[in-house]
């Protein structure tokens, strides 16, 4: 069975994007496919076109409709952590800097789940 896993990402070069800092205010969205054995299957970026971007709806409505498994994320709000819970998809704590980074420790299983929305955009 397939996983996608969604991080935010500050550019559109796939895995090798820097990870951005913080979910709402990410340009990018970095959607990763793996096949059951943990291998990539395909990489594809999505514009952040949500309200923080200066476009409409919450980036967390629009992503839901790529069908994620997980978001792997240094900061995210309450709403966002909450809608993406409640649609079975699980928020984890991103980390490394980059996107293949935040991957490879997906595969290893060092990726926490995030606990608490955070209210601000800082950077964690």
């Amino acid at each position: 069975m397939t996983k996608r896993i969604i991080v935010p990402a500050v550019d559109q070069s796939g895995l090798d994007a820097q990870v951005a800092q913080h979910f709402g205010r990410a340009p990018f969205f970095a959607v990763v496919d793996l096949d059951e054995n943990g291998n990539v299957l395909n990489v594809k970026t999505e514009a952040n076109t949500g309200e923080h971007t200066g476009g409409v709806g919450s980036p967390h409505d629009i992503l839901l409709s790529l069908k994620p498994d997980a978001i792997a994320v240094f900061g995210m709000g309450p709403r966002g952590l909450l809608s993406f819970e409640n649609a079975g998809a699980t928020v984890l704590k991103a980390e490394g800097t980059t996107v293949k980074e935040v991957i490879a420790a997906f595969k290893a299983g060092k990726l926490g789940k995030v606990e608490g929305g955070c209210e601000h955009a800082h950077h964690h």
